[in-house]
């Protein structure tokens, strides 16, 4: 209140946004005409817009809204588990999540802050049911050709809640998980894991524990393995006697912290193979 933003912001043409920006009513979800109703009067309470749309105070008062929806929100787009970069092609691949949360400002309270205003809540927003506010891919990875500033693909990143009771039934093709999802791509192929939960607000039931091997030129699956948990960190790989290893660090609230490891069998020499899996703790 009182402020005023910057009457121009940056906003880059090429390459385009590798995830959503705004909320809008073509934005929200849409499996069905009822779910659809749910979500708009959801938004109803709040402020929401194109980028840069800043936090609102919350108000009671006729008009007043309980803050203002952001997205990708402050758990989402990309995160630390970072992007792989290609060298050879020029191809940035780019896991994030589209994972709408609320920002708003509540007044201060003199025998806490000489602020007028302060940071109030900020947090995942979602139907009532537990489905997402707005339309999949929920995790997303983008293939950006930075060559010609274009998006080459875009695929979703695991099933995502499409097993959820009220749309189950619609046989939905995969949404994609909301969370911190790990790459690494190599000459051949591009790896990703779903990601765990560990640490991140994302919807009840996100989350994965599968590890997928990419076509990194078209973005179809050609071999995945579920783990006993999710990642929890970035992927690495290493080469030792010959044999070239796959590693990643999985963990969660059920399971202990470990570091699994995937090789090739020995003596392969053709990456069509699905690896074998070898469990280090």
């Amino acid at each position: 209140p009182g402020e005023k933003t910057s009457p121009t912001q940056p906003f880059p043409t090429k390459p385009p946004a590798f995830d959503r920006q705004s909320v809008t009513d073509d934005d929200l979800i849409d499996f069905t005409p009822e779910l659809r109703a749910m979500a708009r009067d959801v938004v109803g309470h709040y402020k929401h817009g194109p980028l840069f749309t800043p936090p609102s105070v919350v108000s009671d008062e006729p008009g007043g809204t309980r803050g203002t929806i952001q997205l990708s929100g402050s758990v989402g787009g990309a995160d630390w588990t970072g992007a792989a970069f290609d060298p050879e092609t020029a191809m940035l691949y780019v896991p994030s999540m589209t994972n709408p949360f609320v920002a708003n400002l509540i007044p201060g309270k003199s025998e806490e802050t000489n602020l007028r205003y302060r940071a109030g809540d900020r947090r995942l927003i979602q139907l009532p049911n537990g489905l997402p506010l707005i339309k999949p891919p929920y995790g997303r990875i983008t293939a950006i050709d930075l060559n010609r500033g274009e998006i080459a693909w875009t695929v979703p990143n695991g099933d995502g809640p499409r097993n959820h009771p009220l749309v189950k039934d619609l046989h939905l093709p995969p949404l994609g998980h909301a969370v911190r999802a790990a790459p690494l791509v190599t000459r051949t192929l591009l790896f990703v894991t779903e990601g765990d939960q560990v640490n991140v607000r994302t919807p009840p039931g996100g989350g994965g524990r599968k590890i997928r091997a990419f076509d990194k030129a078209t973005g179809t699956i050609v071999w995945e393995y579920e783990m006993e948990a999710g990642s929890t960190g970035t992927l690495m790989t290493y080469l030792h006697k010959g044999r070239q290893y796959l590693v990643v660090a999985i963990g969660g609230q059920n399971h202990p912290a470990e570091f699994v490891a995937f090789a090739l069998p020995a003596g392969t020499r053709t990456s069509q193979n699905s690896p074998e899996g070898l469990r280090y703790r």
